[in-house]
């Protein structure tokens, strides 16, 4: 009854904003050019175009480089579907495609750009002396240390979740509406948070307990999309003081934008956690690396 609910409120929002021809719409078509968002994004994709294609001339494995890159760029795409085009301008009015904003970099992007594993590549973009230093500090025992730390079980799934649930208390969500500095710090952390997250999902722990912390992370993000969506009242005031323009309610905009965190969001990591899971047993039954034979 709920999804049903919730589509209508979806369905009748869709049908006032066709019928509005007003200026507050004319931003569907408003892609956002922050410097400092665009710039990384042009800066990484530049560096790994020209590792990729110096790679490519030495590799002798062009499968293995070219799963890579279509990881890597889809990872790219989706940063700048969710930062750069129409759904950032969306974002900034309606809280319920902020948080799809949200989804996308955290649960599609920082997975991605994971499983690409990017560096060597990205490194290969640079000049030959930046190479040299920035491989030396790669590998200096205080970069590996925190790193290591940094990566630990408890510790990348911790801090994601903190990173999750501090910007979520509404004063703070609003602020960073009104407060473009803040703003971005928040799209930063959320993302510097997944990609640690991620990295130690796939890179540092074994399966079944990758398994675990991700069911963890669906727990405690579907929890807070519950709250959020469950809310009786308007927690979120300066994020969907825009919605009635729109054709929500403020109220609606905040149940929908729970929704997106608690179902879509909640199935991402779910099935993630899955997946591990049964690669685990799978490698478990073979007497594989991650776990004993299962006779």
């Amino acid at each position: 009854m709920r999804a049903l609910i919730s589509f209508l409120v979806l369905l009748s929002w869709t049908q006032a904003a066709i019928a509005h021809g007003g200026d507050e719409h004319a931003g569907l078509q408003q892609w956002t050019f922050d410097p400092w968002i665009v710039t990384p994004i042009a800066l990484a994709c530049a560096l790994y175009g020209v590792g990729f294609l110096r790679l490519w001339k030495r590799s002798r494995d062009a499968r293995r480089l070219l799963i890579s890159a279509a990881a890597y760029w889809s990872g790219c795409l989706i940063l700048v579907i969710a930062l750069v085009s129409p759904l950032h301008f969306l974002g900034e009015h309606l809280f319920t495609f902020h948080m799809v904003e949200h989804e996308l970099m955290m649960a599609a992007a920082a997975p991605l750009l994971v499983l690409a594993r990017p560096i060597g590549i990205l490194f290969w973009g640079l000049p030959r002396p930046a190479r040299h230093v920035l491989v030396k500090l790669i590998k200096a025992p205080a970069t590996n240390n925190a790193w290591d730390f940094l990566t630990r079980g408890f510790v990348a799934t911790a801090l994601h979740a903190l990173a999750i649930w501090l910007w979520h208390v509404p004063a703070l969500f609003d602020a960073t509406v009104t407060t473009i500095l803040l703003h971005r710090l928040q799209h930063l952390s959320f993302l510097v948070t997944a990609i640690i997250f991620w990295w130690a999902i796939f890179n540092k722990m074994g399966r079944g307990a990758g398994a675990w912390h991700l069911f963890v992370t669906m727990m405690h993000t579907s929890i807070l999309g519950a709250l959020i969506s469950l809310a009786p009242r308007v927690l979120y005031m300066s994020q969907t003081k825009a919605a009635p323009q729109w054709g929500m309610t403020p109220l609606e905009d905040q149940q929908l934008a729970g929704l997106v965190m608690w179902v879509p969001g909640g199935i991402i990591y779910a099935g993630a956690a899955l997946a591990m899971l049964a690669a685990w047993i799978s490698a478990s039954s073979r007497g594989g690396p991650h776990g004993q034979r299962i006779d």
